[in-house]
């Protein structure tokens, strides 16, 4: 029983490990560290659950729910430890390792997204993720007509971001 949960765990590592890691860095403006520390969270929550996973869903939708409550829970647990003012934290910019996240237009995307809200945020990562309307309406709970109307808005309000930044 033992090998095949470890087995089962690293097939499932290996073929959501990129997914998940887009979805950290959408959350946390492109910082690679503490992207990277929430893929380890996420994936030790996978382990932990492992065993208590009903097949409801398929194992990529169990993790995004895991991934996007991960990353809910490390903002909100940011917020309430904040000792720096926002604006201070906000012009800060992390320096990434991770290749892709060096590239300047990744950068200010993942900036841009990282001022969205919340639930937009994590929208808009699935759909960098291609994923189709249905599995996200899934996974947040809304009508695949709805989801696409948010897109369209999330994509409106990104380029806006953008070109505010790029005023400045």
């Amino acid at each position: 029983m033992k090998k095949s949960r470890t087995k089962l765990f690293e097939t499932i590592y290996h073929q959501h490990e990129s997914m998940v890691l887009q979805m950290c860095l959408g959350f946390v403006k492109g910082d690679n560290d503490i992207a990277n520390d929430l893929l380890q969270e996420v994936f030790i929550s996978v382990w932990n659950n492992l065993e208590k996973f009903k097949g409801a869903s398929t194992y990529k939708t169990w993790i995004y729910r895991i991934t996007v409550n991960t990353c809910l829970q490390y903002i909100k647990k940011e917020k309430k430890e904040r000792t720096y003012p926002i604006l201070e934290i906000e012009n800060q910019t992390s320096v990434a390792n991770n290749e892709n996240v060096t590239n300047p237009n990744i950068q200010r995307l993942y900036n841009a997204i990282g001022q969205l809200k919340k639930i937009d945020r994590l929208i808009i990562m699935m759909v960098l993720e291609n994923q189709d309307y249905d599995s996200i309406s899934e996974i947040i709970g809304i009508k695949p007509m709805n989801v696409r109307v948010k897109i369209h808005r999330i994509k409106k309000r990104l380029e806006t971001i953008s070109k505010n930044n790029n005023n400045e």
